[in-house]
């Protein structure tokens, strides 16, 4: 099978472990390789960062440019810092090049319908790294309701809590510091909340209300906030979202990131189903779902992991192969449904409704 070749553009943590090693399958000890894509390349401004894609087999580009500027680089992987993105993205399509956006797709939600505008005119396929809705237990979830097992679903709540920013150093980042970034629990995580609560649910968020924690940590973002939300479909929703909250370590951190879904037949609850794991045998966490009817519960794990990057680019990399182009649309409503949420806790909580 043809593969469509890819370089990563930005190449840290997040890049290294998630994107490479696993998205495309570098650490071959550990995960299958991808069928239709081949990483071939990285650049960072960091040049210290060389080694470690060289350690992967990757051909170091000393700059964007060079990547842009290779004709046998069919797409690439923008996962540099939130600011950056849609500018990057911008070039590599003006380029030629077939994008995939590491989360968000743009900071702003007019830099990402101009991005979307872009591909469209240049009949190429954009997408975003909204990895999560790979997950098999997440995936188990969406057809568990579907199948009536819940009954009449009318309410569930998403948890992203955890502790961060109580440490000096955390707190100068810009997940802390940075709003331009999208820092702060909004844009760092309730981005994950809404797409996941639209993809269970099958339904688009249309109407968002918010309220920020009270502020005591000693940064420039909201410590966290309660988001209400309203589906098209009607369906009611919140997420939980902070920064604040110690949660007493690492495991109950983990297993705290999931979710309720509440039916008159049934609960799900998801436990660590919303976070970078996709279920192998090495990870901190063993991730679940259960299933309570409330006289029993059932429980689900993950017997054969799927990852979740690898879910990510194989789409994309079909997308391309096939010649139907993704468009990122989501990546756009995704980022305007952050900026809904701000906009309300900036108003006490009021109604921001999001076309």
């Amino acid at each position: 099978m043809k593969k469509v070749r890819y370089a990563i553009i930005g190449f840290g943590g997040i890049a290294e472990n998630r994107i490479a090693k696993e998205g495309f399958g570098c650490d071959t000890a550990r995960v299958s390789e991808v069928a239709n894509a081949k990483l071939v390349g990285a650049t960072d401004v960091n040049p210290a960062r060389e080694q470690a894609a060289k350690a992967l087999g990757l051909k170091w580009y000393k700059n964007l440019d060079a990547i842009l500027a290779d004709n046998t680089i069919d797409a690439v992987f923008v996962a540099t810092n939130n600011l950056t993105h849609a500018e990057i993205a911008e070039a590599a399509l003006n380029a030629g090049k077939h994008v995939i956006v590491e989360k968000p797709l743009a900071a702003t939600s007019k830099d990402a319908a101009r991005l979307i505008k872009l591909a469209k005119a240049k009949k190429l396929s954009l997408s975003v790294d909204h990895m999560m809705v790979k997950n098999v237990l997440n995936k188990k979830a969406h057809r568990l309701i579907k199948s009536g097992k819940l009954g009449t679903v009318n309410d569930a709540c998403f948890h992203m809590e955890f502790a961060y920013g109580y440490d000096p150093a955390e707190a100068k980042t810009w997940r802390c510091n940075n709003m331009a970034e999208m820092g702060g629990p909004i844009g760092d995580v309730a981005s994950h909340c809404f797409y996941v609560a639209e993809y269970m649910f099958d339904s688009e968020v249309v109407a968002v209300n918010a309220v920020y924690y009270p502020k005591l940590m000693n940064f420039a973002a909201e410590d966290g906030a309660y988001v209400r939300f309203t589906l098209g479909n009607g369906m009611v929703c919140s997420a939980k979202v902070a920064f604040c909250e110690m949660r007493g370590g690492l495991g109950g951190t983990l297993t705290n990131l999931g979710y309720e879904i509440y039916g008159d037949k049934a609960v799900l609850r998801g436990f660590g189903t919303m976070f970078q794991l996709s279920g192998y045998p090495d990870e901190p966490i063993k991730q679940r779902l259960e299933l309570d009817t409330f006289d029993k519960q059932q429980k689900f794990t993950i017997t054969k992991p799927e990852n979740i990057y690898q879910g990510i680019v194989s789409e994309h990399a079909d997308s391309v192969l096939k010649n139907r182009p993704l468009n990122s649309f989501d990546g756009y409503r995704n980022v305007l449904l952050c900026e809904a949420a701000h906009k309300s806790a900036k108003k006490g909580g009021s109604t921001v409704e999001v076309n």
